[in-house]
């Protein structure tokens, strides 16, 4: 399991991804080439997927996942692997589905298991994922980190329930350090930052993870002790210096400290490691406002509010388009069309929603049309080859 950051189970996705009702699990992809093994079409699709997250090309990715999964629905590894991906883009309906067929493909995947347990959680479908997480335990009641597994699930719905099931974790492995976090985030949560400080301080003495230095660092500074903040959000940047949450955090920090010249320097870091990240330039914004840069805080605050909103139509994007992709391998080539039409309308940029159009134009015989929206896709992104390309 990977902690991330300050929870492994992040707040409940916007409405958005509850229009992904359904995923990719349908019928193969078309190609214009001469037939080939289905089997290994999607194993190459899926080594290429596999190359483009490692390059942190995700759109690419995704495109690429779903183009395997239509060609092998039934592998588990294919699935879960598209579920992460849905996952990341928000539609967690779609991801939830990707998961459920990856444990028909082998139900005693622990992996897939904890991934859709975790995605049913934040799809805000606690119940089923407690009872998934019991009926494991309950299949093998000493497995520290079966038992783990559901406190990861009960954290959302009941607090004391998980403060004793990630008890129950550290009884039977004492040294489990991400149940010890996780335990820490529930009591912070539960609001009982002592016991949260204490139990943070042994996860950090059993292994002193960036997340665990980061949200000591966040009590203090909600408790307005700002100088062990500074001291604990300095030692998770230390253990990762690429760690952009750490350096806005420290940044809204030293403000606080009226640190201006610290501020900037961290914030504008966090800006440099995530340019995407509309919180840092905010917080920047009113860091140089306090300066008396008047200019520079509207020209931070006016590229914040248009990273928010880009952010928000590209997830709105690429719920139409797993939609979409869903309708296709449903054999629904014409209503793929229109999903992906919807897509590109909010982002006419988005490539994924345009290789998928090539994709369903071409199924529907419209070659010119398909050609042009794989050519538009490869535009925007190099990486998107058409299928048999």
């Amino acid at each position: 399991m990977v902690v991330n950051r300050e929870s492994l189970i992040p707040d409940r996705a916007s409405g958005i991804g509850a229009l992904a009702v359904v995923c990719v699990l349908g019928a193969g992809t078309v190609s214009g080439s001469a037939p080939q093994d289905p089997g290994a079409r999607a194993k190459e699709a899926y080594a290429r997927a596999q190359t483009f997250e490692t390059e942190g090309n995700h759109p690419a990715a995704l495109a690429l996942l779903w183009e395997a999964a239509g060609l092998a629905p039934a592998d588990p590894d294919i699935q879960d692997r598209l579920g992460e991906a849905l996952e990341r883009i928000g539609a967690l309906d779609a991801a939830i589905e990707a998961y459920r067929a990856a444990l028909a493909g082998r139900p005693d995947v622990p992996k897939a298991s904890n991934h859709l347990i975790l995605a049913l959680v934040k799809a805000g479908k606690g119940p089923e994922a407690v009872a998934r997480a019991q009926t494991l335990v309950a299949a093998a009641p000493t497995d520290p980190e079966r038992v783990f597994t559901l406190g990861l699930a009960q954290s959302e719905q009941d607090f004391t329930a998980a403060i004793d099931t990630f008890r129950r974790v550290l009884q039977l492995a004492p040294r489990h350090a991400l149940a010890r976090y996780n335990l820490a985030l529930v009591l912070k949560r539960a609001d009982r930052q002592a016991e949260a400080i204490d139990e943070l301080q042994r996860a950090i003495a059993i292994e002193p993870r960036a997340e665990a230095q980061y949200t000591l660092g966040v009590i203090y500074w909600q408790q307005g002790d700002l100088d062990r903040a500074v001291t604990a959000l300095g030692a998770a940047i230390a253990a990762e210096p690429q760690y952009a949450d750490a350096h806005v955090t420290l940044g809204a920090v030293l403000k606080g400290k009226r640190d201006w010249d610290g501020a900037v320097a961290s914030l504008r870091k966090a800006t440099a490691l995530r340019p995407d990240l509309p919180a840092a330039r905010y917080t920047l914004a009113q860091v140089l406002e306090l300066k008396g840069d008047a200019r520079g805080a509207r020209a931070e605050r006016a590229e914040a509010d248009r990273l928010r909103e880009r952010g928000e139509r590209e997830q709105e994007a690429g719920v139409w388009t797993a939609v979409g992709t869903q309708k296709l391998d449903a054999g629904d080539a014409a209503g793929a069309v229109d999903c992906f039409r919807r897509a590109t309308a909010i982002v006419e940029t988005y490539a994924p929603a345009h290789y998928q159009m090539g994709r369903a134009l071409l199924r529907l015989g419209r070659r010119d049309a398909s050609d042009a929206a794989f050519s538009r896709a490869r535009q925007l992104n190099p990486s998107l080859v058409p299928p048999g390309g």
